[in-house]
């Protein structure tokens, strides 16, 4: 089979999904402190070697093979990819593609436990993740599971709406950035203010990833039309988002800060995510404004709250993909695949369906992880010791440092 349009297509995409973990890799990066910006990165990368890993040794399988309860499917389907190479080479490069997802997914999760996570557990748990959370979840919702048209939860109440891993990536890597992060403890640190001790790093990777995230949301496009439609919605949110925190901000006559500024783009990148061939852009618009203030109002929750989720992810990434997972079912146009949202006379059911779809997300990613934790904690534990935190985990766990002036 001669390679089209298409698959070369998917080939770029998939190459600008993987840029994005790096991306991670240098947007977390830049906000840790000095002593811990080794680590975040070493934990981001091994989330790419992880992930990559388990995808081509089981993982595909799980989130497409023969359906088991509707929750995932059979592994020994895809045992090393075997079965794709000898029956269906043609689908390789969408398997690749799917592959950079779940790596990604991991990624954004290390944010939230910035300092303290012991490298060596953090790689288990980043396996233990992506088998038992990522891919059934990727199954439920693009597979034959759940969530879907043929799954129970999908027939009962329509099936959901989730182009480019609203609830895939972001509700699902959210939610356990949550649950680990309160499993874990606060830091040593943590009545210390955190400052970013890299600002300009950050913001390349915020950079990288607005880039990337043009293959994330356009990879899968079908037709040319669709394609430019992602195109522009996966300009217009983040845009929205962006001035929507740095509005927010002047308002109360704070400066604008970059660091505010990259999150706010992100945010509406977040909240895009799902929605992408699905809405105008006008919607993209006001979806990226809804995910940007979201967005601000859950990171001042967080410290009322006073849960110790270091760089933002629940704020950034749960919440803006719930705001952008709900609102297809008001402005999601009417499609011969997908029902259309209240706003353009579909009545309740999509809206419905989006919000069985995040509670489900919720609910199994938040339980898995919470077991994953749980069990972690007790046989290999969560945490280097505070001394050590103290000190530098970077020193400790790597016997690496991110600069040096000798």
């Amino acid at each position: 089979m001669e390679l089209d349009a298409v698959n070369v297509w998917m080939m770029v995409a998939a190459g600008l999904v993987l840029l994005m973990t790096p991306g991670v890799a240098f947007f977390y990066g830049g906000m840790t402190r000095i002593t811990s910006s080794i680590n975040m990165m070493m934990m981001v990368f091994s989330a790419m070697a992880m992930g990559g890993l388990v995808w081509v040794l089981f993982g595909y399988g799980l989130s497409s093979g023969d359906s088991v309860l509707g929750i995932f499917g059979n592994p020994l389907s895809q045992i090393g990819l075997a079965d794709a190479v000898a029956n269906e080479p043609e689908a390789l490069i969408s398997i690749g593609y799917g592959s950079t997802f779940a790596m990604i997914a991991i990624a954004l999760i290390a944010g939230a436990v910035a300092d303290r996570a012991k490298f060596s557990t953090w790689l288990v748990f980043a396996g233990l993740w992506v088998t038992l959370v990522y891919c059934p979840l990727a199954f439920m919702v693009w597979g034959d599971g759940l969530l879907s048209e043929s799954g129970a939860i999908g027939s009962a109440f329509g099936p959901a709406i989730d182009f480019a891993g609203g609830t895939v990536v972001h509700i699902n890597a959210g939610i356990s950035a949550l649950v680990l992060v309160v499993v874990m403890g606060r830091r040593a640190r943590y009545s210390t203010p955190h400052k970013p001790h890299n600002i300009p790093i950050t913001v390349l990777g915020a950079a990288l990833l607005w880039f990337g995230w043009f293959g994330f949301n356009g990879g899968a496009a079908s037709t040319i039309e669709q394609a430019g439609l992602i195109w522009v919605n996966t300009l217009a949110a983040p845009a929205a988002g962006m001035i929507t925190w740095i509005a927010i901000e002047r308002i109360r006559a704070t400066r604008p800060s970059s660091i505010g500024s990259v999150s706010g783009a992100i945010a509406g990148l977040v909240a895009i995510t799902p929605a992408c061939a699905n809405v105008e852009p006008y919607a993209a618009v006001i979806i990226g404004i809804a995910a940007g203030a979201g967005a601000v109002l859950a990171v001042e929750a967080k410290n009322r709250l006073r849960y110790d989720d270091a760089l933002d992810v629940v704020g950034v990434h749960l919440v803006a993909g719930v705001i952008g997972t709900v609102m297809i079912g008001l402005f999601a146009v009417p499609s011969p695949d997908s029902a259309a949202g209240l706003f353009h006379g579909g009545g309740l059911g999509l809206l419905v369906s989006q919000i069985v779809a995040t509670l489900v997300a919720l609910i199994y990613a938040g339980v898995v992880t919470l077991v994953i934790a749980l069990v972690l904690r007790k046989t290999m534990g969560l945490r280097i010791d505070p001394r050590d935190e103290l000190a530098g985990i970077d020193a400790f766990e790597h016997a690496e440092q991110a600069y040096s002036f000798r």
